[in-house]
This record gives C-alpha cells, sequence and structure tokens, in this order.
C-alpha cells in the first residue's frame, strides 16, 4: 500500500513522466509484424533519414508510419521547441489491438474464420 496522501501520490508519479515528444496511433489496420518489418527499418535513425526510407517502402505500413512520424516532429516543434534537424527515433513498437473475426463461407456449409488483425503503433523521439 502506497503511503502519503492521494494528491502527493499523484505528483510522484507525474513526477517520473517521460517528457520525450511522440506520437501514437491506435487501431492501425495492419498487422503487428507488417508494422514492425518498416519500424525495425527506422529504428534509432535520424527523422530526415527516416522519412526518406518511408518515403521509398513499397509497405502498406510505411504509409501509415510515415503520417505517424510527421506528428511526432510536429509534437516535437510545438509542444517542446525542439530544433527538428537534431531529432532521432528513440523508440518505435507496435502492440497488439483488438482483432476483428469475420466468417468466410466455404463448400459443403463449412465456414473459414479469417482475422482481420490491428495494432497500436508509438514512436517516441529524442534530440541528440
Amino acid at each position: 500500500m502506497a503511503k502519503g496522501h492521494r494528491s502527493q501520490i499523484k505528483r510522484e508519479r507525474n513526477a517520473n513522466k517521460d517528457t520525450r515528444p511522440s506520437a501514437k496511433l491506435s487501431y492501425a489496420r495492419v498487422s503487428v509484424q507488417k508494422a514492425c518489418f518498416v519500424l525495425d527499418a527506422i529504428r534509432g535513425k535520424d527523422v530526415e533519414t527516416a522519412l526518406g526510407i518511408l518515403a521509398y517502402n513499397p509497405r502498406y505500413a510505411s504509409s501509415v508510419i510515415e503520417k505517424l512520424l510527421k506528428s511526432a516532429i510536429a509534437n516535437a516543434e510545438n509542444n517542446n521547441g525542439m530544433d527538428t534537424s537534431k531529432l532521432y527515433i528513440a523508440e518505435c513498437y507496435a502492440g497488439d489491438a483488438p482483432t476483428m473475426k469475420r466468417v468466410h463461407p466455404r463448400a459443403q456449409g463449412r465456414a473459414y474464420r479469417i482475422l482481420k488483425r490491428m495494432s497500436h503503433i508509438t514512436i517516441v523521439l529524442d534530440e541528440k
């Protein structure tokens, strides 16, 4: 059990909060595996290089992640007052989201299940 008054506990919890600029996309209609292929390519790179990689990557997830990266850059510039030329991708990851279950009719009255997977994608930036 935590010690102290409720407001004191909240103050301590908020003091440990991560102040790095980030952007999160919830319920993206791309599977975690397919998103991770693109995220692995840009992890640790500076922002200009990452945008170049995403622009010429043929995968569908790259267009979604490019939009998310531009949002994170805008957050860093407007909310934190950071210089965009010094930014790099500190963290980027994708997690599972709820899966839509659909039915595909097959021969002789059978039904096969189709799983339409979704993911939550997060990008965290930092200055060099």
